[in-house]
């Protein structure tokens, strides 16, 4: 998949009126989430990826491994958007399902793997919600 595919997906699952506006919400999200991962397993996740939105998880970030909870991870992705946080929330699970389709299953599992499950760090598993329901057109459907 390349960039014009992964953020032509993006805009189409999301709705959104433009191409700015999907870059923004993918970067929000891949920036975030790289800020938070440590740096190997960010690279890890991010090999799959077209390279323009590789740069998000990797090159973008200037600090790996930094500690933040569920409820800040949607206050920055929001902030980068410049949306509400439940907007923010649901997209950052949209593109996490693209990426999902993307990536081999072992490096999305780490990902996973590295996220607290823990009811205490606002439950990350709540980034897995489209993907735990067999995926954006399976929620579609339903």
């Amino acid at each position: 998949m390349d960039f014009d595919e992964f953020t032509g997906e993006i805009q189409h699952r999301l709705e959104l009126p433009g191409t700015g506006e999907t870059v923004r919400t993918i970067r929000a999200t891949l920036l975030t989430l790289g800020q938070r991962l440590p740096e190997e397993y960010a690279e890890d996740l991010a090999a799959s990826l077209p390279l323009e939105v590789k740069w998000y998880l990797t090159g973008a970030v200037h600090e790996h491994g930094q500690r933040f909870d569920w409820t800040e991870f949607l206050a920055r992705v929001s902030d980068i958007e410049g949306s509400e946080p439940a907007d923010a929330a649901y997209h950052a699970r949209v593109v996490m399902d693209l990426v999902h389709t993307v990536v081999p299953a072992s490096d999305f599992q780490q990902l996973r793997d590295s996220l607290p499950e823990d009811p205490a760090d606002e439950n990350w598993a709540k980034l897995f919600e489209v993907v735990d329901a067999g995926g954006w057109h399976e929620t579609q459907e339903s």
